[in-house]
Formats: C-alpha cells, structure tokens, sequence
C-alpha cells in the first residue's frame, strides 16, 4: 500500500510539473514511442480493408451537412491506409452499433474503428490494436480560483463534485482521499453546482469537460486545473481498432501506421482540429 501511495504521489508531482512547464500551449496526447521500431506490414496481398463505423458518435463519426460520413475516426482510417499505401483497397462503412459485431464475423468488414473497449471479454472476440486515444480524468474550477500545482496539496478539504457511482468517483476517493467529495446524480447538475458555487471543483472526464467548457453553457465560467490523471484500472485503455480474433497481424500493422502517424505529426493536427480544447 505504501508503494502505491509513493506512486500516485510522484505521478501527480510530475503531472503537475508538465502542466505548468506547458500549460501556455494546447497539449497534445503522444502515446507512442518514436525511437520504438515496428515492421512496415506488407499488405499487397490483402484484397480489401473495410472500416466499419458509426454515424452517431461526434466528433469521432458523423454525418456532415451535406450529408458525408465525417469525424476523426474517418480521417484516422484514411491515414492509416495512406500510411499502409492501401489507399486503393481502403473502403469506411457506417452501421448501427448493434451491427458492427456481427457484420465484421461475417466478413463483412476487416477492422471496427467505433470506440469498442479492449477487455478480458472483449479480447476473446477481437483483436486489438494498441491505444490510439485515452480519456483522462481531469479537475475543472472556477476561473476566479487560484489554485496552483501542487494540486493534490491544495485541493485537502475542498469540495468537489463528481457523478455519483462513476469510475471518476471511485478514483478520486482513492487518490484524493482529503477532499470532500460531493455526489451529483447527473453531469449537468454538477456544472450547475460549480456555477453556482455549491462545489469548489468538479472532477470527471476529461473529454466531456473540454466540450463543456468550450460551449455556450459555461460561459467561459471555467478552466481545467492539474492533470491530466490517466488511470486504466478505473478509465479503461482507451480507443482502439478491433479486428477479428483470427487477424491480430492485421491489428499489429494498424500499430505501425499508428505510430507513424503520431510521429509525422498526423495525429496532432487530427485531434485539434476536432478537439479544439484539450483535454490533455
């Protein structure tokens, strides 16, 4: 336990260093390794790769104004192809979410890029690609607070909001055992009570956070304050590309493109364009 605790301690310290080294700039996540050296896969002889998507899930699939499949899942598979040099071969499908599964066992599709989580379960009908996209819980404060790094010192005694039963809930239990924590049953009642000062801070996804202090509702009320805190055991591994239990050479050669794409600085320009705050 008291490891544990020395852990959370150094990974908040460094956190909370990096935040105030760069908190100037829009950050960026970088979940891979440039100096790693991954096989360029060869796929001539693969005679098609078909996306299989959703249309319901902004900003990662939508449909545009006129009607196109659109968002950063579609940008990202079309990269991966480029990075593949399958272009030709590449096609991106949208179904219902309840039809990617048995549409990609049917052969229907080669990968489902939508957001399906990696877990036990899951991984004994997919394979997997690496993380490409992790959600951080982050904390959000009143721009009048003026707290500072070291965050975990300065939120001892603080009330802090977070939706009741949620991983976030549990986490911040676990790692800020000093705060208050005050319960809200749904996220909009959260923003309420920090707009209206029934809170100190709220504490959540970081991702939902972004839009929200990004939109007409928070009336740039608020900002985000330390982090981000990445935690699998509580968040889960993050976004993913599934391909058929059968097919993980397929899913290891999306890990090439993956990070050939981070590193040419593809990714970047992706996730800021459709996530203009960051959640990072």
């Amino acid at each position: 336990m008291a490891i544990r605790w020395i852990i959370i301690v150094l990974m908040l310290a460094m956190t909370g260093w990096l935040a105030a080294a760069r908190a100037a700039e829009p950050q960026v996540p970088v979940l891979w390794d440039a100096k790693e050296r991954l096989p360029k896969p060869d796929l001539s002889a693969l005679p098609r790769l078909r996306f299989l998507t959703t249309t319901d899930f902004p900003p990662f699939n939508f449909l545009d104004g006129a009607g196109r499949l659109s968002g950063f899942h579609v940008d990202l598979a079309r990269a991966i192809c480029a990075e593949l040099d399958i272009d030709e071969k590449c096609q991106i499908q949208a179904l219902p979410w309840a039809e990617l599964e048995g549409a990609l066992q049917k052969g229907e599709g080669e990968a489902i890029i939508a957001g399906i989580a990696a877990t036990p379960e899951s991984r004994s009908k997919y394979a997997f690609s690496r993380s490409y996209l992790q959600f951080p819980a982050r904390f959000i404060m009143p721009k009048s607070t003026s707290l500072t790094e070291p965050i975990f010192d300065r939120l001892r005694g603080k009330r802090v909001g977070v939706v009741a039963g949620s991983a976030h809930e549990r986490m911040l239990r676990d790692y800020f055992g000093t705060v208050q924590v005050v319960p809200f049953a749904q996220l909009e009642e959260l923003y309420d009570g920090l707009k209206a000062g029934k809170v100190d801070a709220g504490f959540g996804d970081g991702m939902r956070f972004a839009f929200w202090l990004g939109s007409s509702d928070a009336a740039a009320c608020c900002r985000f304050a330390g982090g981000p805190y990445l935690a699998p055991e509580y968040l889960g591994s993050g976004m993913t590309i599934a391909t058929r239990a059968s097919d993980p050479a397929l899913a290891a050669a999306f890990d090439y493109a993956l990070q050939q794409i981070s590193v040419k600085g593809t990714f970047a320009e992706f996730y800021l364009r459709y996530f203009p705050v960051s959640f990072f």
